[in-house]
């Protein structure tokens, strides 16, 4: 059955009444036109020229009356049907949330700026901006209140911006800002009073709360010359500025270009070296500084032809701008723990894995555990490194994730540490099963008493704790007898022996009878053949 169009009935019924009325206007025009006439003559006895004059002007005046009549309600209804059509254009461009414009808003707006900037010669500025740390609001006071954090937001730029300046929302935490007659220096000092604002206002709104964002800055004429490489040059000064440590305001530099145009390419190069597995494990071997026995192995990753990263600083790099890096990790792990198979059962299997990777979403105690699953690996020769290089956000959430896996066996061990002061913190509020010795600190060992001093220190906190200290990068000979003399138990690096395959790194031992591996470092520290830290 074919259904009927309300929208047509009604456009019909309202043209027929509308003819309708006319041909009675029609009509009534040509009665009033006889009566007339004849009345003219029959009773004023008016000549036929003077009445047919004065029956035309009645029978207008009734097609008037008429034509009034009919026409009043269909130009009320054009007047309702024109506020409505406004009102329905400006809902469907203004952001329900935040009562600023919406991304639709904004690209019309962009065209329309751009195209009166060139056309006037007079300059164009954008400012696009990320909120800082925005997921961490949402997870933590749930979507309503990141919802009153975007709202009060949206009240700061309504109020702190100039009159002239027109802001939007054009994301989950994305927002925009067109500064018309405004060049790239102008911007800078409106933008930074704006952070200055959002980290400590003193304007009085209902619902905003102190936040840091990020933003990046690109002008017409100095750089752009069209809306699409505006938008794209202050994509990329927020790139930087969210690389450079966020809470800041970047302007665009033309060396940006380069790098940010690779990174649709980077994004796709990352997902198909993950895809089609163009990984290759290789390991490290970590030896008893004592008696140069094999305690376990670092695993590490090399990509292989036709990926086209040079080396694995090339790859995790491009994974950490593209937003795979989670996805690069969980692949790398998998990889490791496939290839370790082999590896005998008194030695551990040590691998990294990166702090945003530890915060994010999809990584899980359940996800890692599944993997080791899937080979047969025990949890409890796991050991996964949390590097001090780069640092955790939210220290609670990470605790609770390691200590889920910590149940299931799993040990952890700080890596890098010396490389940074982010150690210092990670020490003080994560408990490691083992503590890496940053490779600088163990090559500076031979020859300087402070770098030795710094070891010294790490050797005595895993005295109190019972942690195995590991020392990084050995290659000479030199800094054997330097560690040993500081404590180190163990060590590796290109002098004790190169990444390479498992049966290199792990030369064949003779059978070994799987060993019981309890829950305490004692028994842990037995079941790699070390003594117990008494």
């Amino acid at each position: 059955m074919e259904l009927s169009d309300p929208s047509a009935t009604r456009v019909t019924a309202t043209t027929g009444g509308l003819t309708r009325r006319l041909l009675a206007g029609v009509v009534l025009a040509v009665l009033a036109f006889a009566a007339l006439n004849g009345l003219m003559m029959t009773l004023f006895s008016v000549d036929q020229v003077t009445a047919v004059v004065i029956a035309s002007a009645g029978a207008i005046g009734v097609a008037t009356l008429t034509l009034r009549r009919t026409i009043a309600p269909l130009v009320a209804t054009q007047a309702d049907l024109q506020v409505r059509y406004e009102a329905a254009l400006a809902d469907a461009l203004r952001d329900q949330l935040t009562g600023l414009g919406n991304h639709r808003a904004f690209q019309e707006e962009l065209d329309r700026q751009v195209a009166a900037a060139l056309r006037y010669e007079v300059p164009l500025s954008l400012l696009l901006i990320d909120l800082d740390e925005f997921k961490a609001v949402n997870d933590s006071r749930g979507h309503a209140g990141g919802d009153r954090v975007l709202r009060g937001f949206g009240q700061l730029l309504n109020l702190a911006l100039r009159r002239a300046d027109r802001a939007f929302r054009v994301g989950g935490d994305e927002f925009a800002v067109l500064l018309p007659h405004t060049d790239l220096a102008g911007a800078s000092v409106v933008a930074r009073r704006l952070l200055s604002q959002a980290l400590q206002p003193t304007l009085r709104l209902a619902e905003f709360e102190p936040l840091s964002f990020s933003g990046g800055l690109s002008a017409l004429p100095e750089f752009a010359v069209g809306p699409a490489q505006l938008y794209s040059q202050a994509d990329a000064a927020l790139y930087a500025a969210k690389r450079g440590g966020r809470t800041e305001v970047v302007a665009f530099d033309p060396v940006m270009e380069v790098h940010h145009e690779d990174t649709g390419s980077s994004s796709a190069a990352v997902a198909e070296v993950i895809a089609r597995g163009q990984l290759r494990p290789v390991y490290q071997p970590i030896v008893s500084l004592h008696d140069g026995r094999v305690l376990g192995v670092e695993g590490l990753i090399r990509p292989v032809h036709p990926a086209p990263f040079a080396d694995p600083a090339a790859l995790f790099a491009a994974a950490e701008a593209t937003g795979r890096l989670t996805a690069l990790d969980l692949a790398c792990i998998e990889t490791i723990v496939a290839g370790a198979q082999r590896l005998p059962a008194d030695q551990f299997l040590s691998l990294n894995l990166s702090p945003p990777t530890l915060e994010a979403t999809e990584f899980s105690s359940g996800a890692l555990l599944a993997i080791l699953g899937r080979y047969g690996f025990p949890p409890e020769r796991l050991v996964v490194e949390i590097t001090e290089r780069q640092p955790l956000y939210d220290l609670d959430r990470a605790r609770s994730r390691l200590e889920a896996c910590r149940r299931a066996g799993v040990r952890f061990a700080a890596d890098d540490i010396g490389a940074g002061n982010a150690g210092l913190r990670l020490l003080a509020e994560i408990r490691f099963d083992i503590l890496k010795v940053d490779l600088t600190l163990v090559q500076r060992s031979a020859s300087e008493g402070q770098s030795s001093a710094v070891i010294g220190s790490v050797v005595e906190l895993a005295t109190r704790t019972g942690a195995l200290v590991v020392a990084e990068g050995i290659e000479q000979a030199a800094q054997l007898a330097q560690l040993s003399s500081l404590g180190i138990e163990a060590g590796q690096g290109f002098f004790i022996g190169r990444p390479g395959p498992l049966e290199v790194a792990v030369p064949a031992p003779a059978p070994a009878p799987e060993p019981a591996v309890a829950g305490g470092m004692a028994d842990w520290r037995r079941s790699i053949g070390l003594t117990s830290v008494s």
